[in-house]
């Protein structure tokens, strides 16, 4: 496994079951596959807890598992490894979330007009809201004046193109 695609891969770890994941995700890039029983061994996290990160990565596809039984007991055994050609995937599935969100929120400040009184701890309204308030914020009763949003619309559209150029790379 490149260098690169383990650093990405312990992030995205972290980001989704914290340092147990990390520890659990270390290990299994270590080994072609590993039980649970040998994670367990190699880094100390308790047993529910390492099934249930494996679990939690399965559901991402960073994980992938082979399932046998066991002749004398007729258990199944569970064989994970690390799936690091679904990284990329993942990464992109992140960055559509993301896209949509900043996308949904661009619109909402492009159709808005905002007023503020400008104290800290206070919020900015919209128009139809300070009008309800006959322009005195509803916090601390000072007036409401507009409130010039081009520039939070300005950073949304760079982050927004940013992405974008990323996704068709």
């Amino acid at each position: 496994m490149s260098s690169v695609n383990r650093d990405v891969l312990i992030k995205v770890a972290k980001i989704i079951g914290g340092e147990e994941a990390v520890k659990v995700i270390d290990a299994l890039s270590q080994a072609d596959e590993m039980t649970e029983e040998d994670i367990v061994a190699k880094t100390s996290v308790k047993l529910n807890d390492v099934r249930r990160v494996l679990y939690r990565l399965y559901e991402h596809s960073l994980v992938g598992l082979r399932r046998t039984r066991d002749k004398d007991t007729g258990w199944f055994i569970f064989y994970w490894r690390v799936q690091t050609d679904q990284i990329e995937g993942f990464l992109i599935g992140q960055k559509k979330k993301v896209l949509e969100k900043l996308e949904t929120r661009l619109e909402y400040e492009k159709n808005h007009d905002f007023y503020y009184c400008y104290t800290p701890g206070c919020r900015r309204v919209t128009f139809e809201e300070a009008t309800e308030y006959i322009f005195r914020c509803p916090v601390c009763n000072k007036p409401l004046t507009h409130y010039d949003n081009s520039k939070i619309i300005e950073a949304l559209s760079r982050k927004i193109e940013r992405i974008k150029s990323e996704l068709n790379e």
